[in-house]
């Protein structure tokens, strides 16, 4: 077995996991009425939906990890190639900082899963989102450096760049299929600049988020039978801001220019962009930015004449493009990574100009 077969296996058990898993905890959402109703956010829904798809989500990637991880210990070797096999005896080495990158997780996901129940303040939500960050960061070791030796600031940077993938997913979940799409696919193109820079147990974790993601999403695109609730954004927008913290991606040896560190900025653009673009809306009409509204880009795509499921598959695709086309990065030289990141900024700005084109919504503002 070589390690492209151990990515598979894995994208393959936590996809099946969630496939499973998934029907179960909508039945145990309808049997206790944890459900979102029309008169909330997803107003578009004309009954209510089981609000439980964070928790199939997380549920299929813990088990996928401590599935590969009991595989590691329990059996022997011996049919594995000798570099897969070198690389798995030294899971003890990195076990404690998995530990609590794992703990981050459930908790993240135990925070989205006590707000969609009681409905959190703003701040008590904030302060919850700190939490979970300080432990990915102090305790599983998940650093943001930006090659800045100051290790105080490098915490900063980390926590905050934790802070920011978790509530912009958060936001970017008002459509059917939207969030966890996008999620999937950043996933994926994470995981493969993991498996570039040769991050073995990274994109292992990349492998696994991106298959409980595509599990759920069966269920989650249009017309969804479940949402997955502010549970699902905190474990995807908490994985992805790890996976794409985990990866090094500047290798001097391959690439001439640190500029590859703009790497997960683009293949994170969209979800980065749409959160930028509603908060300064929001604060320019002097509205908490933490209230929802209708000018995500997802809804000016619908004001433009597109149908949701449309709209969706637009995002989709515009997330797809600008992470493939920045891929090349980790080898390209000064000139070559000069022009592509000009052309995604190019692109970025065309993406920008369609998100102005129907005007604002400030009306209808709805608590996240």
């Amino acid at each position: 077995m070589v390690w492209w077969q151990v990515y598979i296996l894995v994208f393959t058990v936590a996809s099946v996991m969630a496939l499973v898993l998934t029907p179960i905890c909508e039945k145990v959402a309808l049997l206790t009425e944890f459900l979102d109703k029309p008169d909330n956010r997803h107003s578009g829904h004309a009954k209510p939906i089981p609000v439980l798809g964070g928790v199939a989500m997380f549920t299929a990637w813990i088990l996928t990890i401590i599935g590969g991880v009991t595989v590691v210990f329990s059996l022997q070797m011996v049919k594995l190639d000798g570099a897969v096999a070198g690389y798995l005896n030294t899971v003890s080495s990195i076990s404690g900082r998995l530990i609590f990158l794992c703990l981050g997780a459930l908790l993240a996901t135990l925070l989205g899963f006590i707000d969609d129940y009681f409905q959190l303040s703003a701040k008590v939500k904030f302060g919850g989102q700190i939490t979970v960050s300080l432990i990915a960061v102090l305790l599983g070791g998940m650093r943001v450096s930006l090659f800045i030796p100051n290790e105080i600031v490098t915490i900063i940077i980390s926590v905050f760049w934790i802070l920011l993938i978790i509530n912009a997913i958060n936001f970017l979940d008002n459509m059917d299929g939207l969030a966890v799409g996008i999620s999937v696919i950043c996933m994926i193109l994470l995981t493969i600049v993991a498996i570039i820079s040769k991050q073995y147990f990274i994109a292992a974790l990349g492998a696994a988020g991106a298959g409980s993601g595509l599990g759920f999403w069966f269920f989650n695109h249009s017309p969804a039978s479940i949402f997955m609730g502010d549970s699902g954004s905190h474990f995807l927008g908490y994985s992805l801001a790890v996976l794409s913290a985990g990866v090094t991606y500047h290798m001097p040896e391959v690439s001439s220019t640190k500029l590859t560190c703009l790497i997960p900025l683009f293949i994170l653009a969209i979800p980065l962009f749409d959160t930028l673009t509603v908060v300064l809306i929001r604060l320019f009409y002097r509205k908490p930015v933490y209230v929802g509204d209708h000018n995500h880009i997802s809804h000016r795509f619908v004001k433009m004449g597109m149908s949701k499921k449309n709209a969706v598959m637009t995002v989709h695709l515009l997330t797809l493009v600008i992470g493939i086309g920045v891929l090349p990065l980790m080898w390209g030289d000064a000139f070559t990574t000069a022009i592509i990141v000009i052309q995604s900024v190019i692109f970025l700005c065309i993406i920008t100009m369609l998100q102005f084109a129907g005007g604002y919504d400030i009306g209808k503002m709805q608590k996240k």
